[in-house]
Order: structure tokens, then C-alpha cells, then sequence
């Protein structure tokens, strides 16, 4: 079982919080195009003979890739990388979808759409530079229902600056009245390199305070549950059935390969990715290895990403996954009855898991695991 990942690196505008690699310059796009059906089959034998069971489409922005873009990548997947699917996702934004463009996906195999909404309220999407507007961020469940679209994920950003919580309590409320099954909310952060971060710098935008956003995280927390959508991952809530079949992967360290520029793969032993710039992705593939950059993974960094990724989720870590990574040390055993005894953790008889509270201090608490070579 291996998951496949295809990096659409281009969007219409920025979007002033995103720190993603992408271009918004598209005559490129049939280069790019090109050269990810190239990658395909240089990389044919990366995941070592598994069968793919899921693909993503992530971006940038997939849902701007023409018919026969699209079309042509998915066959040079068909050919090179077997496999009954299990989810065939496609990342969208609200502005795109319309009965035709929804019709084609559908008939190309994709079953499942992540929507980029990020919030229902027009001066929050325009603060944002976002494309959509409210009217087509509430319209995209029901076009995409209406084109006979089962799956969906809506994705979310809380934490915007306000007076009070009312606007994120009305996204969210939206949100679980439109029932997608699969909810993924993200803290609004601040990243240096982008049109936020410099305004940061020149005083312009003022980021909310953490017992601010703390305090939104723990209302999502509540009304997800009593909307009965379960906290699988820190920032992803679904209805039982419904959790992302491909990024639950991620979390469970399953062998994934990454296509496109900026992507990333990981086999169980090696993490690779690709040069976050399309025009020496498509200028150099094949041709020599400027094109991507990889690393062995040590024991230190395997126990580190074991915990960071693993107690994020509802899984958590499992005791005999940590005795094949080495076993706790007698420090870490004191840290790990500290956080048990404060009632941050939780164990079973086969595993350890972060409680509600726990949660609100998911990295760090995963962080004082961290081993150095």
C-alpha cells in the first residue's frame, strides 16, 4: 500500500498567508505537465513494487489544470503505477467549479474533493486575496453534490484577528450545516516570506493573540464532536467513516511518492523532494540530479518524526513501534510520567495518545521526545 502525490505548483493570485511553493505566471503549465508525466516513469520503481492505493492532486491550485492536463497525467499514472484506488482527491477552489469542469473530474476517476474555503465571510476572503467569494465558497457543496460527488473536505483558517469570535464561530457554523463529512481547519500563522509576514514587519497587520486562537481551536474541538465529527489529527475532524484515506497515510508513515516541483517522498528509509522552482524542475529532469535533494534518515530523526507525526493523531504512538526505534530512555520515561500524571497524555495497553488538553500542545509536547544525533 503507497500513496501518490502530484504537485500542481500554480494559482490565479497569492494568497497573502500561503508559503507553498506555486506560479502565478500559467504559460508554463504544459512544461510542468510534461515533465510530471516524465518524473512518473523515472520514478516508476520508487515505491519498490507497492500498489498505489490513493492519489492527490495538491497544490497550488489542481482545479486551474486544463481537461487534457489532466487527463494525460492520470493515464501515465495508470500505466506506470497499478492499483485499485482507494481515493483519488483533487484539491479545488470554490471560483472553479462549475457542471462541466465537476462532470469531467468525476469521469477522469476523481472521487473525493478537498475545497479551499478557508472562510465564508467576504472581508476575511479578501483580506486573504482570495478568488471566491462567499456566495461561491456556501454554492460548492451543492454544485459538486449535484454532479454526484460523494466525498469532500472543507478546508478552513481560524485564528484571524477580530474583536471578538464571531466571525469564526459563523465560518464554522456554516461549515457543519453544509455536512461535507470531512472538515480540516488551520491556525492562520504567520510565515516570514509572505505578503502577511511583511506586513507583520512594517506594523501593518497585527496577528491575534495565542489564548485567542487557543480559544478557537477548543470551540472547533467542541462543536465538531457534537456535530459528531471526530478529531483523527490535530487540525482534520470527519464523520467515522469519512477520514482522508492519503493523508492518514502520512500520519502512519505508509511510503508515499511526490511528483512535481517542491514535492516530497518518503519510502520508510529515505526522504527525497524536488527543486521548489518550475522552470529548473522542467529545465533539468532527467537530464542531471540538480533537480531534487534526499537524505537517510538516522535513528534519531526516525524516533523524532515517529512522535511528531503520530501523536497528532488519534492512533497515537504505539508501545511496540517505540521499542523497534530503540525504547525510552530514563529521561524520556520521566517526561513521559510527567505527562501522563498533568493528564496531557493517556496510555492503553498498546499505545499513548494525547488527551483533549493535551492537544493544545501537540508539538511541544512531542518535541521534548526529540533525540539528537
Amino acid at each position: 500500500m503507497a500513496g501518490l502525490y502530484i504537485h500542481i505548483p500554480f494559482c490565479k493570485q497569492a494568497c497573502h498567508y500561503c508559503d507553498f511553493h506555486f506560479s502565478t505566471n500559467l504559460k508554463s503549465i504544459a512544461s510542468v505537465v510534461d515533465c510530471i508525466c516524465v518524473e512518473l516513469e523515472l520514478r516508476k520503481d520508487y515505491l519498490k513494487g507497492e500498489l498505489v492505493d490513493t492519489i492527490y492532486f495538491g497544490g497550488g491550485t489542481p482545479s486551474l489544470l486544463p481537461t487534457e492536463s489532466l487527463e494525460k497525467i492520470l493515464t501515465q499514472i495508470a500505466l506506470f503505477f497499478p492499483g485499485k484506488r482507494q481515493e483519488v482527491t483533487l484539491e479545488a477552489n470554490p471560483d472553479d467549479l462549475n457542471p462541466q469542469a465537476l462532470a469531467t473530474w468525476k469521469s477522469l476517476g476523481i472521487d473525493r474533493l478537498s475545497l479551499g474555503i478557508q472562510s465564508f465571510q467576504d472581508p476575511i476572503l479578501k483580506a486573504y486575496n482570495r478568488a471566491h467569494t462567499s456566495t461561491e465558497a456556501k454554492q460548492a457543496i451543492q454544485l459538486a453534490r449535484a454532479a454526484g460527488f460523494e466525498k469532500f473536505s472543507i478546508d478552513l483558517i481560524y485564528g484571524y484577528p477580530h474583536s471578538d469570535h464571531s466571525l469564526w464561530h459563523l465560518d464554522l457554523e456554516e461549515a457543519l450545516r453544509l455536512d461535507p463529512g470531512h472538515l480540516s481547519a488551520y491556525s492562520l500563522t504567520i510565515e516570514p516570506k509572505t505578503t502577511f509576514g511583511n506586513w507583520v514587519k512594517k506594523g501593518k497587520f497585527i496577528p491575534a493573540e495565542e489564548e485567542f486562537v487557543a480559544q478557537q481551536f477548543e470551540w472547533l474541538q467542541e462543536q465538531c464532536d457534537q456535530a459528531g465529527y471526530q478529531q483523527y489529527e490535530i487540525s482534520n475532524f470527519s464523520r467515522p467513516d469519512q477520514a482522508a484515506i492519503h493523508n492518514s497515510n502520512y500520519w502512519k508513515r505508509i511510503p508515499y511518492l511526490g511528483i512535481g516541483p517542491s514535492a516530497h517522498s518518503f519510502d520508510g528509509i529515505q526522504r527525497r523532494w524536488n527543486v521548489a522552482n518550475n522552470t529548473k524542475y522542467y529545465q533539468q529532469i532527467g537530464k542531471n540530479q540538480d533537480w531534487f535533494e534526499a537524505e537517510i534518515l538516522s535513528a534519531s530523526e526516525k524516533w523524532n518524526e515517529y512522535f511528531l507525526t503520530g501523536l497528532r493523531t488519534k492512533w497515537g504512538v504505539l508501545k511496540r513501534s517505540i521499542m523497534e526505534l530503540g525504547g525510552f530512555n530514563p529521561t524520556e520515561l520521566k517526561q513521559l510520567d510527567s505527562f501522563l500524571q498533568n493528564e496531557l497524555m493517556q496510555q492503553s495497553d498498546d499505545r499513548y495518545v494525547l488527551t483533549e488538553k493535551g492537544k493544545l500542545q501537540a508539538d511541544g509536547i512531542a518535541s521534548s521526545f526529540f533525540r539528537l544525533d
